[in-house]
């Protein structure tokens, strides 16, 4: 979205004909929806803006639920956004830590500054770009304590603000086909700013989870978040933000809900054991968080190979941070054995999960020749060092 359609957009009669707009549908012939809007004199430039922003807000809602029909969005300020019950996550923690009035630095489109503003703290929400500061002042609108400016987030005066929270910028600029920027001092602000801000005031920072930990500094909470077992981000928090006595942590929302795992640092791995009638995969966020081994002593459960992020024990527990199978057979990992074992057992459907071997999944699969209606999961690993193949099932 440029300038010029986000002036159409934002008048009264471009609102109201995008509210006017049905539910989008990715069926629905375009052409004619365009033809249709032009007829009724509409202008090219706000019917390409109304049409773009029904696409993103049937897109918002799996991020922002029932609130996505009323916001605005550019394509990277979705992709960004953070989802609403970790948006609701993070401002939990401003509230519980006594602050009265955040500054987001970098806000996007506004999910976070929404969420704290609904906890009723006052917010100060930045951000560099002109487009996007605009759509994060209306998607604020409904909350008077917030304010949207358009600025740097390295120099924005903090007046009347008591605590920081940044989503630095870790791609290029733009509102769509961004690219990701790997060196973290060409990041907006850059890590070492946004960590700086931590010397004044309690300050949290959302960053990517794959960040390399050693970027992470020892003395800040560090917490993983994922959702529906995709792991989303890492948010870094400093000073009264910070748990007493917490390090590291992974936060699990899945279908009953939050649910974490913490501890004082990483925690010691258990050992290697036989393999035994169930195996763990453990959500990512523990994974990240190097809190495997809590979670193995909590399923009384070993690894099945050094250095390979699989548990297994001899009964199936459930619990938020893991997924657990059954293992039905065990093969050495040859692909010609697998092919016949597969075929004489009537599989044609086949979830395939790797860990510790160079193997492509979707390339694999194919090369199996699947024939049949039953289903399964094939697990190609290493146990006790050895490549192997675990056909499973899912408990």
């Amino acid at each position: 979205m440029d300038t010029a359609e986000l002036r159409e957009l934002l008048t009264p009669d471009g609102l109201r004909l995008l509210d006017s707009l049905p539910p989008f549908d990715e069926r629905a012939d375009v052409v004619a929806e365009v033809s249709r809007l032009r007829k009724q004199g509409h202008a090219p430039e706000l019917v390409a803006a109304v049409l773009t922003q029904a696409r993103l807000r049937a897109r918002g809602v799996a991020k922002f639920g029932e609130f996505a029909s009323r916001m605005l969005f550019t394509e990277a300020g979705l992709e960004q956004a953070t989802r609403l019950p970790v948006a609701s996550s993070h401002a939990g923690r401003y509230r519980r830590a006594g602050v009265s009035r955040v500054a987001d630095l970098g806000c996007g489109i506004g999910g976070d500054a929404m969420a704290f503003a609904a906890l009723e703290l006052g917010v100060l929400a930045v951000d560099r770009d002109e487009v996007t500061a605009a759509i994060a002042t209306y998607n604020l609108a409904p909350w008077p304590a917030a304010s949207v400016e358009l600025g740097d987030a390295s120099e924005v005066p903090l007046d009347g603000v008591d605590a920081v929270f940044l989503d630095p910028a870790r791609r290029t600029a733009g509102h769509q086909a961004t690219s990701r920027l790997q060196d973290p001092a060409q990041w907006s602000p850059s890590l070492d700013v946004a960590f700086g801000f931590a010397e004044r005031m309690p300050t949290g920072v959302k960053l990517g989870p794959g960040v390399d930990r050693d970027l992470l500094p020892d003395d800040a909470e560090c917490q993983w978040i994922s959702v529906d077992r995709s792991v989303v981000e890492v948010g870094v928090w400093f000073g009264d933000l910070a748990r007493p006595g917490v390090r590291r942590s992974a936060l699990v929302f899945g279908p009953s809900g939050p649910a974490e795992m913490s501890a004082a640092g990483d925690t010691e791995d258990v050992e290697v054991g036989d393999l035994d009638e169930y195996l763990y995969e453990p959500d990512g966020s523990v994974i990240r968080a190097r809190l495997i081994g809590d979670l193995a002593r909590q399923l009384e459960a070993t690894t099945i190979s050094r250095d390979i992020a699989y548990l297994t024990a001899p009964t199936a527990e459930q619990t938020p941070f893991a997924q657990c199978f059954r293992v039905v057979e065990t093969f050495p990992l040859d692909e010609k054995r697998l092919r016949q074992e597969l075929r004489a057992r009537g599989i044609g459907r086949v979830e395939i999960k790797k860990r510790g071997v160079d193997i492509d999944p979707a390339v694999f699969r194919k090369r199996l020749q699947l024939a049949g209606s039953n289903e399964a999961t094939l697990v190609l690993t290493r146990v006790a060092g050895r490549h192997t193949a675990l056909l499973c099932e899912r408990v």
